[in-house]
Formats: C-alpha cells, structure tokens, sequence
C-alpha cells in the first residue's frame, strides 16, 4: 500500500510539458494585449494634445485678430509643428435701417489643421470682431 501512495506521489509532483506550454501561450496572448491596449492609450493622449494645441492656437488667433480693417481681412500660415492656420473675416452684412456704419462687425473664421498619421485633421472657429478703419 505503501507504494501505490508513492507513486500517486509523483505522479502528481509537477506540470507537465503541454500544460507548461499552454501557460506560457496564454501568458503571451495576455501581454499581447496588454501591450496593444497601452499603445493605444498613448496615441489616443498624443491626439488629445495635438487637439488642444490647435484649439488654443485658433483661440489665439482671434484674440490677435479682435479687430480687423473695415473691408475684412485673408491671412494664413503654418506653424513648426505642421499646423497650418487660415483666418478669414468680412463684414457683417447690416439690416434695413442699421445706425452702424458699415464693417463695423466682422465675422472671423479660424481653421487650423494638422496631419495625424495618415488623416488630416482640422478645426474651425467661428466669432465676430469689431472692424475699424486702417
């Protein structure tokens, strides 16, 4: 009796070749994922950043431009980070009977855009100004 204890013994002692082999498989597959998700998660943040910039770079555009000749204005440019900006302004058309002189009020459009990967992306602001004359 002894020995059939013995044996059942070892026979139970470790793992075996396949279930080793089957561990290290999902191990692998679990780090796989892992690794895509985090990567993922890093360009999504990337994306966020490059968002914000271009948000705040086509808010800084209009605060330059909160006041415009009266027959409104075409400006472009591009930034050392690939953004490319375009900013537009023309007057306000009056109603019937308006005391305000005309260009008075502008409307401003402000489109800045970006390469992200292979897509282009892009913004645009919209707000109107005051015009005076140059």
């Amino acid at each position: 009796m002894n020995r059939s204890r013995l044996r059942a013994r070892h026979a139970h002692r470790g793992f075996s070749l396949l279930e080793m082999l089957v561990a290290v498989a999902i191990l692998g597959m679990a780090l796989g994922a892992l690794y895509q998700s985090v990567g993922g998660a890093t360009r999504n943040v990337r994306a966020d950043q490059r968002y914000a910039y271009a948000v705040e770079l086509g808010r800084s555009l209009i605060a330059d431009n909160s006041v415009v000749p009266l027959e409104g204005i075409q400006k472009n440019g591009e930034t050392s980070g690939g953004f490319v900006w375009q900013v537009a302004a023309s007057p306000v058309t009056r109603p019937r009977g308006s005391t305000l002189g005309g260009g008075r009020l502008q409307f401003i459009d402000v489109t800045v855009s970006w390469p992200d990967g292979t897509r282009q992306r892009r913004i645009n602001l919209s707000s109107v100004v005051a015009g005076q004359p140059r």
